[in-house]
């Protein structure tokens, strides 16, 4: 009787873990812009909380005019990225003959030194690499993003119209006190891991980004502003997001520049300063804020960036550490919890 439960118990799992991946894809369309607008959520509530902490006059602002300021400032941001983006695409087109030239040249100076006496063009070159339909992926998935702005925006208002009536709605739906003080304490620790995670997560990026952006101004790369933002954006994306936000301005250097000097020097100063914010001061910053197996990490982007492309990999760390901590609150799922974590230790 046992081993029927057992077996019937795991294929239940089984058929609720496929049904979750089959709406994962079939719903991303949905999904996907209500996951960036908690996302957003969260990281206005952090830069209120900042906010609220800064006296005006010995005046403390009230939490709505806090929020009203944490949005004016990302609104600000957003609109002065668009701009930076919308004038590096005319830059590129008009320097792009420049790169070509300087990539032919650095192709024959290869390939005669390898003694290949056929240069292969730069379209013949992109075409064995594929570059072509990453490019496609990559476009497409920021396009999505862009085209649903408008629908994340009215998420967002309505979570932040929505936060006040939380504590409200939690008191109808578990009149039991034990219970009720269990799911908040759930939330609650989804609420503060999640909120440290996105500032000190933005904070390091920003930081990278600005160093990155002084290596790259001292080196003479064209567009270091613009590569400084993708650094910035890429530091997101665990592991994988700091290589290629060492990898892509290194290539930009490598066929602006008739040496190699300078990008030896791009490679190096990135690698650097990736390598010290990236594995040393952030671990230090999160503390225990997040406490995920690298392997948890790397095997989690992989899924999420299948399911929900650049979003998913943005978000795969988040909502990992939701999963971990919802399956840490259940004794049957607590073994789940275990596995996903770095060191065993879940409380």
């Amino acid at each position: 009787m046992e081993k029927n439960n057992n077996i019937l118990n795991f294929s239940l799992s089984a058929g609720i873990f496929a049904l979750s991946i089959t709406l994962l894809i079939i719903g991303r369309d949905i999904l996907i812009p209500i996951a960036i607008a908690i996302v957003v959520w969260y990281l206005i509530n952090a830069l209120s909380k900042i906010f609220n902490k800064i006296n005006s006059l010995g005046i403390k602002l009230p939490n709505w005019v806090s929020i009203i300021i944490s949005m004016a400032c990302i609104i600000i941001f957003l609109i002065a990225i668009g701009n930076l983006i919308s004038r590096n695409i005319s830059e590129v087109i008009e320097i792009a003959p420049t790169y070509q030239e300087n990539f032919n040249n650095l192709l024959q100076k290869i390939f005669s030194a390898l003694g290949i006496e056929k240069i292969p063009s730069l379209g013949q070159i992109v075409d064995q690499i594929d570059f072509k339909s990453l490019l496609s992926k990559f476009a497409s998935g920021a396009a999505g993003i862009a085209a649903n702005a408008g629908i994340i925006i009215i998420y967002v208002l309505f979570l932040l119209a929505e936060q006040a009536t939380f504590p409200k709605k939690l008191n109808a739906l578990f009149p039991d006190t034990n219970k009720l003080n269990d799911v908040r304490n759930l939330l609650n620790k989804i609420q503060n891991q999640i909120q440290s995670y996105i500032w000190i997560k933005t904070l390091m990026s920003l930081l990278t980004g600005t160093i990155c952006y002084i290596i790259l101004i001292i080196v003479g790369l064209d567009l270091a502003l613009f590569w400084a933002f993708v650094i910035f954006l890429l530091n997101y994306i665990p592991t994988i997001g700091s290589l290629l936000g060492i990898v892509l301005p290194s290539l930009l250097a490598l066929v602006q520049f008739s040496s190699p000097l300078p990008f030896v020097a791009v490679v190096i100063t990135l690698s650097i300063t990736q390598f010290c914010i990236g594995s040393l001061m952030e671990p230090k910053l999160m503390g225990r804020t997040l406490n995920l197996s690298p392997l948890v990490v790397i095997i989690t982007l992989v899924v999420w960036s299948s399911l929900w492309g650049i979003a998913g990999a943005i978000l795969c760390v988040p909502i990992t550490v939701i999963a971990m901590i919802v399956f840490s609150h259940f004794e049957k799922t607590k073994s789940i919890a275990i596995i996903l974590s770095g060191n065993g230790k879940i409380n």
